[in-house]
């Protein structure tokens, strides 16, 4: 399966960054640029479980696709969820149904993630998969 072009770009994006380093920078640029969450959207059924920050994530459908908005109270893993949801916002629950987390070896960035960070970011897609898929119950 091939990824979706928003994630695709994504990959090239940190693909071409010479350095851990200048992966960990474009991480926080994406956590810098992620809108604010709404105070009433941090409770219990948002919150990601497994994850040593606080992080959370609402979906909504529109039009048959899926829209995200997630935060969370440490910048990298913030980065991670602003990745995630760029990469994955405007897709069908299908087309998110289809895609697997391997794209993050693509990045370079799990060569530098911690254990628990990288266990965080595949809860943190899983919560995203399970939101996404649950509309099309709906339906």
């Amino acid at each position: 399966m091939s990824l979706p072009q928003s994630l695709e770009r994504i990959v090239e994006k940190f693909k071409r960054a010479s350095s851990n380093k200048l992966r960990y920078e474009q991480l926080l640029g994406y956590a810098k640029k992620l809108p604010d969450f709404p105070e009433s959207e941090k409770k219990e059924e948002n919150q990601v479980y497994g994850c040593q920050s606080q992080v959370y994530i609402t979906a909504s459908l529109n039009d048959g696709k899926v829209f995200y908005q997630g935060d969370s109270d440490a910048q990298l893993v913030k980065g991670l969820v602003a990745l995630l949801i760029q990469g994955l916002n405007g897709l069908t629950p299908l087309e998110i149904a289809q895609v697997t987390p391997d794209f993050l070896q693509e990045t370079g960035l799990t060569v530098s993630l911690t254990p628990s960070r990288a266990n965080g970011f595949y809860n943190i897609f899983q919560l995203m998969k399970t939101k996404a898929h649950s509309f099309t119950s709906e339906s």
